[in-house]
């Protein structure tokens, strides 16, 4: 509401309050328009980026660790977490786990590819895939770890069990509390309801119907009652990268109805992403090889996400941020 004070000369309109909240609203958004730099870690190769917001009111991202000199996609290890609170100043907390710490660790280690999180019964659950044998690629297993803090302490507590050898775990919480994981690679992607205690699979996994040209990197998120899968595909755009698509559904599990390309390729041969919304803002999550100039030697970065009125994603624009 307009408010209105006389002085001489004539009258003096005065900003209401809800007026002033919403200018420094508008301020803070903006200040992540033209303070944020992409990427935004640059002291160590990052990718894969999950990102989270949790009860604490800070946005948290639990990216892989590309080790460098690189050595294919292979030499991936020690996972550590970067948490903000106005996207513009992040903090590494550390590292929180390494395939040494893996009991079903094979000799040569180093395989700690994109991981998740999620929080459900005061504990926060952290998903990674490690390989038990060899060869790697066939003996993948989902571990999970275990803790009371977000960024800190985690304890492996074993491995999804009677999964097949897949990667890239998601798992997802809805708004009533069901817990949901979803796994995929090479084309097959894969979900399901999670048991209470985060760790077993509740029924059996179903093929997320639906989708086109799905490679990896599942990640499933909500927004007005309307489920988000959203993924890498295969490479197929005349041999160019990866593209990020997306697919949507009433339900967690599908099936899913294709909608198209939310992020073209970046400068790295892979791509991985998520989509969150903090403060009233969403915002996309990816990785680039900007810095590097290496495809194996990643770095993570987030641009703002937009939706239309029905729903439907635009295609988020990819920016370098401030120097």
């Amino acid at each position: 509401m307009w408010k209105y004070l006389f002085i001489a000369g004539g009258w003096l309109m005065l900003v209401s309050g809800s007026c002033h909240k919403e200018a420094q609203e508008k301020k803070q958004s903006s200040a992540f328009d033209t303070e944020h730099k992409n990427p935004f870690i640059t002291d160590m190769y990052m990718a894969d980026p999950s990102a989270h917001v949790w009860a604490d009111g800070r946005l948290y991202v639990y990216p892989s660790h590309d080790i460098s000199p690189p050595r294919g996609c292979d030499l991936m290890d020690q996972y550590h977490v970067y948490s903000t609170d106005d996207m513009v100043h992040w903090k590494d907390h550390g590292e929180i786990l390494r395939a040494s710490q893996v009991p079903w660790s094979t000799p040569d280690g180093n395989f700690m590819w994109a991981p998740d999180c999620a929080f459900k019964n005061g504990k926060y659950y952290f998903y990674f895939p490690h390989p038990s044998g060899s060869p790697w690629n066939s003996t993948w297993k989902i571990g999970v770890a275990a803790s009371s803090k977000p960024a800190s302490d985690f304890t492996v507590q074993g491995y999804i069990q009677g999964l097949e050898s897949l990667i890239d775990p998601c798992v997802f919480v809805d708004d009533d509390g069901q817990a949901y994981f979803y796994y995929g690679g090479g084309g097959v992607c894969k979900g399901a309801r999670l048991k209470e205690n985060m760790m077993e699979i509740d029924g059996v996994m179903q093929p997320m119907k639906g989708l086109i040209d799905f490679h990896e990197a599942t990640w499933v998120h909500k927004r007005n009652g309307i489920y988000y899968l959203s993924y890498s595909d295969n490479h197929d755009d005349n041999g160019r990268h990866n593209q990020m698509r997306y697919a949507i559904s009433n339900s967690p599990l599908g099936p899913w109805q294709y909608k198209g390309v939310y992020m073209d390729p970046t400068d790295s041969y892979t791509n991985h992403g998520s989509i969150v919304e903090y403060k009233g803002e969403s915002y996309a999550f990816y990785h680039n090889s900007s810095v590097s100039k290496h495809d194996w030697l990643r770095s993570i970065c987030v641009d703002k996400l937009f939706y239309t009125n029905d729903g439907t994603i635009k295609k988020v624009i990819q920016t370098k941020g401030k120097e």
